[in-house]
């Protein structure tokens, strides 16, 4: 039989510290069970997700475009003629030495099956 008890003040509990990690371990496994499930149910949803080697790549510093296009093996003239722009127009974006417009995101997010989010 278990009972409950409800104070008005904080609650302690005094336990071995080997049983706290033990706890703390289960807490964790638990925890990456959970983001396992979660990741699965997107997968099986449609929903992609971002590869490792993309992600540092942006982390890094390089364009999201030229990373993406890249993971994706389209050369820039493959994606400049699918987003509708000129390939110096793309060069200079993911060289940045220039800034795409947003009508130039939506194409080449598009060109690329990815959201805006993905790119920006």
């Amino acid at each position: 039989m278990y009972y409950s008890l409800k104070l008005s003040r904080s609650e302690w509990a005094v336990l071995p510290y080997k049983d706290f990690q033990r706890l703390f371990e289960d807490h964790e496994m638990l925890q990456d069970i959970q983001d396992y499930d979660e990741a699965k149910k997107q997968i099986e949803s449609g929903e992609a997700l971002i590869p490792a080697e993309v992600t540092f790549q942006i982390i890094d510093g390089e364009n999201s475009i030229k990373v993406w296009r890249e993971y994706y093996r389209m050369s820039q003239s493959q994606l400049s003629r699918a987003a509708n722009i000129s390939e110096i127009e793309l060069s200079q974006i993911e060289s940045d030495f220039s800034i795409a417009t947003e009508i130039q995101l939506i194409h080449i997010s598009q060109a690329l099956n990815l959201s805006l989010d993905d790119i920006i």
